[in-house]
């Protein structure tokens, strides 16, 4: 799956955030019983129908359809090392400060949206400690919808576990997770 990911990626037709995205609205029950990959093979197969680069029909036969046109790959056996070296950067430049540093005080908002983001939903209205700046990346909720990059600060924010998950959690653990700024606020 990751070869067939990577290679089909090579296009540009989506990027990685709308693949996580397609993940997501799969049904409750499918999701919990799929292994990794499981999950991941239906989400490419419906990105590639959906950005025209097979048919429904040619997914579900495992045959090409002789009548619809043939692009040729941008991605060749000699690109491929090239390709797994560097990656998909999401480092982006953008000329603002970032509005946290690191030993600020956040919590986490408290949203819901009805589309992809990478604030787990048991980390929402939680309070935290910026730990690391990695610099501005690409804004995963934006881009998964192709609105853009929106590039933004991204920090790792470290919480007691106690805060995300009450009084079972041992006192001593803590959890780090990488958050955009947009998903950061003030306390309150």
């Amino acid at each position: 799956m990751f070869a067939v990911g990577s290679a089909l990626g090579a296009w540009g037709r989506w990027p990685i955030d709308a693949s996580r995205a397609q993940i997501e609205i799969m049904p409750a029950e499918e999701y919990l019983r799929s292994a990794y990959y499981e999950k991941r093979l239906p989400a490419t197969i419906a990105n590639a129908v959906r950005h025209g680069l097979i048919t429904r029909a040619e997914a579900e036969t495992g045959r090409p359809d002789p009548s619809t046109p043939k692009a040729t790959p941008p991605l060749t056996a000699g690109q491929v090392e090239g390709l797994m070296k560097r990656g998909s950067p999401t480092t982006r430049a953008v000329e603002r400060q970032p509005v946290f540093q690191i030993g600020d005080a956040v919590r986490t908002r408290n949203i819901h949206p009805a589309t992809h983001t990478r604030l787990p939903r048991y980390a929402r209205d939680k309070p935290g400690v910026i730990v690391l700046l990695h610099g501005a990346h690409v804004f995963p909720d934006t881009n998964a919808l192709f609105q853009g990059d929106k590039p933004q600060p991204l920090y790792t924010v470290k919480f007691r576990a106690r805060d995300l998950w009450g009084e079972a959690a041992s006192p001593r653990d803590t959890v780090c997770i990488d958050l955009w700024e947009d998903y950061l606020e003030r306390p309150r």
